[in-house]
């Protein structure tokens, strides 16, 4: 199994998504429609995010690469690629119309975002971009309804972090987040934005025993703690899942063994009610595509899943997974399937799975971003790779 797209740009120089627990009628032969074709131009280009949905049924997400900026001054702005892209922030209307609300740019500016946003109550999106600011390590950015980007936190690419690709984690007005590198070691942090655009560190990564390498984001329990994984680091350097305390003290809950309980977690976690964490490991199980895994309060992890790979199974899952009323999981693997793109699948509460979709490039690829359950039971997502333009995709798949 190769790496993905996202894994290699990583390795060369992605919240538990927040999902209220809706009802969904699982069904064997559900309907799938592609929303909208990236043109790899100035309406975005290889989406890796999470998607949101507004009151009236909009869709908003990223890019990590796409859009016109830095374009020469004597060359036109038009739909052709004449400059550096860096990503945009959309929206997609219900009729499919597109709407690109923000270009990202280098310098003051974020580039190549590479997580979704979330909201306020007033409708402000807060997200992060892997690159750009004036280190070009990053940033933290506030977005208005009216595309109006206020920049929160630059990152400079030393103690206070670098290349965050996570979805931020809000807690009344204080925003979490974790970088992949950066750091007093060199391994990754978790950071706090709070009110002015206070910015902390709240724990560096070692690269050792306490993890490395977060590409996942983060979710809070009613005490303050924050869950979340590390690609590498932990006893065997196969990754680890970690608590953090809201005095930064952190506690490892379990280190991956690279064995039948997989290795290198990629996806953020998603938490129940009983305090049971279930993410994805992009690795590792009988034939090294990955895992579905649940962490029960005291530490013991089970495997839900291990996916088998090409034709009739996923692999490589990198994202997190959503449920539903009725505990049902729903999440994506990078690869695997029947054209070995990639799909959608369903997980029952008992382990049985469910493949609800196999790309076929065509109609997508390569996904690598979290699902979006709407009141209805429509399931939203993007693919990074194939469309029309091999620049990806939303898609909706309906019950």
């Amino acid at each position: 199994m190769s790496y993905p797209y996202h894994v290699k740009c990583v390795t060369a120089v992605l919240t538990a998504f927040a999902c209220a627990l809706l009802p969904r009628t699982s069904l064997a032969t559900p309907t799938f429609a592609v929303l909208y074709n990236f043109t790899g131009l100035a309406d975005g280009d290889h989406p890796q995010c999470a998607l949101i949905e507004d009151a009236q049924g909009n869709l908003y997400g990223t890019t990590a690469a796409g859009g016109i900026t830095n374009v020469p001054a004597a060359g036109p702005r038009t739909g052709s690629m004449v400059g550096p892209q860096y990503g945009v922030l959309f929206r997609l209307a219900p009729d499919g119309t597109e709407t690109v609300m923000h270009e990202f740019g280098i310098g003051k500016d974020g580039a190549n975002p590479r997580a979704g946003v979330i909201t306020d109550a007033k409708g402000n999106m807060y997200g992060t971009t892997a690159f750009g600011g004036p280190s070009y390590a990053g940033t933290v950015f506030e977005m208005t309804p009216a595309g109006k980007e206020t920049i929160l936190h630059k990152f400079a690419g030393g103690t206070d972090g670098a290349v965050p690709e996570a979805s931020l984690v809000r807690a009344g007005s204080n925003y979490y987040g974790t970088t992949n590198e950066g750091g007093s070691f060199g391994a990754g942090t978790v950071f706090m934005v709070g009110p002015k655009h206070a910015y902390s560190v709240l724990f560096s990564f070692t690269g050792a025993t306490t993890g490395s390498f977060p590409l996942g984001g983060l979710v809070l329990d009613s005490a303050g703690n924050l869950y979340g994984d590390t690609y590498f680091g932990g006893n065997g350097d196969y990754g680890t899942v970690f608590m953090l305390s809201p005095s930064g003290t952190e506690t490892i809950l379990y280190s991956f063994k690279a064995g039948k309980d997989g290795k290198s977690p990629a996806g953020s976690l998603l938490r129940d009610g009983a305090g049971n964490l279930y993410g994805v490991t992009y690795a590792g199980g009988k034939t090294n595509d990955g895992t579905v895994f649940k962490l029960s309060p005291a530490g013991t992890e089970h495997q839900l899943h291990v996916f088998a790979g090409a034709p009739n199974d996923g692999a490589g899952p990198y994202s997190a997974l959503i449920m539903d009323a009725q505990g049902n999981m729903y999440g994506t693997t990078s690869q695997g399937g029947t054209s070995d793109f990639g799909t959608v699948f369903e997980l029952s509460p008992k382990g049985a799975i469910t493949i609800l979709h196999n790309f076929s490039g065509s109609d997508g690829e390569a996904p690598l971003a979290p699902l979006l359950l709407d009141a209805q039971g429509n399931l939203y997502g993007t693919t990074s790779l194939g469309g029309t333009a091999n620049s990806g995709v939303v898609f909706e798949i309906s019950p």
